[in-house]
């Protein structure tokens, strides 16, 4: 067995075999791989292979957001659940954005977006509490003013 294929199978059994708060935070983490790797395109100078490298990347993000998004709740979420899916949103046109105009200010905008909420969604998992100026309260109120 060659190291892509076993580290691709541990990949699946542990994404099947995840608590769901846990889901989260991987998806969070699996988002914010995507926006880094699509970053370098932005820079190459042959076109073909940065639009290739962007696009596909922010694509594979954007899934993984909307697979956030609609993860939600919102039943028993309450106002939570609602300015999550207001951020999700916000977060996908960014990225739609930044891959029609191919300018890269809206993935740097959305990647410290994602590391702030995987932060606060660690500390969460990990029991500790999270204080009162948490990043999912800043990442909501950067919402509200864009």
């Amino acid at each position: 067995m060659n190291v892509a294929h076993a580290w691709k199978s541990y990949r699946q059994i542990a994404t099947q075999t995840a608590p769901p708060g846990q889901l989260v935070l991987m998806l969070y983490e699996g988002g914010i791989r995507c926006l880094e790797r699509a970053l370098p395109g932005f820079d190459m100078d042959d076109p073909a292979e940065a639009n290739m490298l962007v696009h596909n990347n922010l694509q594979r993000a954007q899934d993984i957001i909307r697979e956030l998004n609609s993860s939600l709740n919102m039943q028993q979420g309450g106002e939570f659940a609602l300015k999550m899916r207001s951020l999700y949103d916000y977060f996908e046109r960014r990225l739609w954005e930044s891959d029609l105009k191919k300018d890269r200010k809206g993935v740097d905008e959305v990647i410290m977006h994602l590391n702030k909420l995987r932060e606060a969604w660690a500390t969460m998992l990990a029991g500790e509490s999270i204080p009162t100026d948490a990043p999912i309260n800043n990442s909501s109120a950067a919402l509200a003013a864009a």
